[in-house]
């Protein structure tokens, strides 16, 4: 079986048995205390100065190819981490309750735009019109309501998002589905005590009432576009006193954390094309 060893490898190896066997010669006479060890050092220096310069870029080379390979086996490792972190990310998104029966798009985050009192207001996501993005489609991850998609490329897509003061959410509180809108907080002049807060400002559009802990979702855009229905926006963390206001507000603290997003996911929601049945009343 070949050694693998080349000749240039042999040689390198007997001038290093050399110049090894010289330097053990010259430490063993100068510790006996031999006349002339101070020549022979010099000569031995002089004749091993080259050696050593011949035998370095070996030295070098290995180390080198050593630290390459080292850092292609960590790159591998961080894409195998990577790609199992996207893949429990996914099924997590096409898990949840609101991608329940969805056609989704799953998307990552590659840049993210000017932060507001909330956190951010945009992001750029990898996918854009070649991928089928259409403008005001709804974006959500596996907790909840993300925001919209604002702008497109061939290959990317901005997306505005919640707690942005461009975005007013129809949504549904509560057991009883009360209709209000929820909004950014500066855009209401919600308190102070949670001006800068990631909170929302939940305003209902009719009388009732609301309470801490209560559930509040999408209610839904024509054709779904901005938001489809039923998407979990965030839930009621304190209500504020009438004062004189004719309907009821309150905070919300939205579900989705928009300051870790990764990886989303964008509804695809088709127009409807056929008109809608009319129905009879009475008593059939």
């Amino acid at each position: 079986m070949p050694s693998g060893r080349g000749p240039a490898s042999n040689a390198r190896r007997r001038l290093l048995t050399v110049a090894v066997v010289a330097t053990l010669l010259v430490v063993g006479a100068g510790l006996v205390g031999l006349p002339g060890v101070d020549r022979v050092r010099g000569l031995s220096g002089g004749a091993l100065g080259p050696l050593e310069r011949l035998l370095a870029p070996q030295r070098d080379s290995d180390l080198a190819a050593a630290r390459a390979e080292r850092d292609r086996y960590a790159d591998i490792a961080r894409q195998a981490q990577q790609q199992a972190h996207d893949r429990a990310d996914l099924t997590a998104l096409l898990d949840a309750p609101t991608t329940d029966g969805a056609t989704v798009l799953p998307a990552h985050v590659v840049g993210i735009g000017r932060e507001g009192a909330s956190g951010p207001q945009r992001i750029t996501l990898d996918v854009g019109s070649r991928d089928g993005v259409s403008a005001d489609s709804t974006v959500v991850s596996a907790a909840g309501l993300v925001g919209r998609v604002e702008s497109i490329s061939a290959w990317t897509c901005d997306v505005v998002l919640l707690g942005s003061p461009e975005v007013v959410v129809g949504v549904r509180v509560g057991p009883d589905g009360r209709i209000g809108t929820v909004s950014a907080t500066g855009a209401l002049g919600i308190g102070s005590s949670v001006v800068g807060s990631r909170a929302l400002r939940l305003e209902l559009v009719e009388q009732g009432e609301v309470s801490v802990g209560d559930l509040v979702t999408t209610l839904g855009s024509v054709d779904g576009r901005p938001f489809v229905a039923g998407v979990e926006v965030g839930r009621v963390t304190s209500v504020e006193p009438l004062r004189g206001r004719a309907t009821t507000t309150a905070v919300v603290e939205p579900t989705v954390d928009l300051g870790s997003l990764g990886l989303v996911g964008i509804l695809q929601t088709a127009p409807r094309t056929q008109p809608r049945p009319a129905a009879t009343g009475g008593t059939p």
